[in-house]
């Protein structure tokens, strides 16, 4: 069995209503896919992406606010609301990017460290988008006590220090798609040295989509390609590595139902 721990599903354009939703996460489970976290990112689009996951099989949900949706900044009254129901199994993504927008950083950090602090209020793990702001993330983090929530790096692009820096937190590091790309060689050194027991898997689809699939819309299937082509690098067979995913995943986001 395995899990896709970050995707955004409502964002889909191959499945632009709910039941090409269900159909696409039919296609999933006859790969071994069995659940998946439809990662919410911004406001505007959280009642919509609860609607329409809502009641489908295998699905648990997060709100949040990524940092390149903050607009005016995060309205965490309206996020801790949304965040209320016990199907919401984590804050984010959250987090900070200085590769599309260094004319918003003080926001950025604001809002970051705002989702981080309702993160630990809630007991509810963190998901963090990070890109070219390892030392402003790791500081945060730091400052904010993930330790109380527990959190993923997701779609981890970035270094081995920086891995290890959030390891030593105790949290996660997700890969996605990225690290499969032949040019990712420094990537594929992180993953192989990532602990199996705090590595993530996932799509982010429709972004990001894994060879052999590279240039569609990436699907929640294609975690299963990401699966092989990690077992293989790392040398650990494929059943060892969805298991252990599986629960790793289960393990940090507690309210997710199996």
């Amino acid at each position: 069995m395995f899990v896709d721990s970050h995707c955004h599903l409502n964002r889909l354009k191959k499945a632009p209503t709910r039941e090409q939703v269900a159909l696409l996460l039919d296609a999933a489970r006859a790969r071994g896919v069995n659940h998946f976290l439809c990662v919410n990112v911004c406001h505007s689009e959280f009642d919509s992406m609860a609607q329409m996951m809502r009641g489908l099989d295998g699905v648990s949900i997060s709100a949040g606010v990524h940092p390149l949706d903050i607009e005016d900044g995060v309205d965490i009254e309206l996020l801790r609301r949304q965040a209320s129901d016990d199907w919401v199994v984590a804050i984010g993504e959250t987090g900070l990017d200085y590769y599309y927008s260094k004319d918003s950083i003080a926001l950025q950090q604001q809002s970051f460290e705002a989702q981080l602090q309702l993160a630990c209020e809630l007991n509810k793990p963190v998901i963090v988008h990070t890109r070219d702001a390892r030392e402003d993330t790791i500081a945060i983090l730091k400052n904010g006590q993930v330790e109380r929530c527990g959190g993923v790096l997701h779609c981890f692009t970035e270094n081995w220090p920086m891995a290890k820096q959030a390891l030593d937190m105790g949290m996660y590091v997700s890969i996605s798609g990225i690290a499969s790309f032949k040019n990712a060689t420094e990537l594929q050194q992180v993953a192989k040295k990532i602990p199996l027991d705090r590595l993530l898997i996932e799509t982010d689809s429709p972004y990001l989509a894994p060879v052999p699939h590279r240039g569609k819309e990436n699907q929640p299937a294609f975690v299963a390609d990401l699966a092989q082509f990690l077992a293989d690098l790392r040398g650990e067979r494929l059943e060892v590595l969805a298991q252990q995913t599986t629960d790793n995943y289960f393990n940090l986001f507690r309210g997710a139902n199996r």
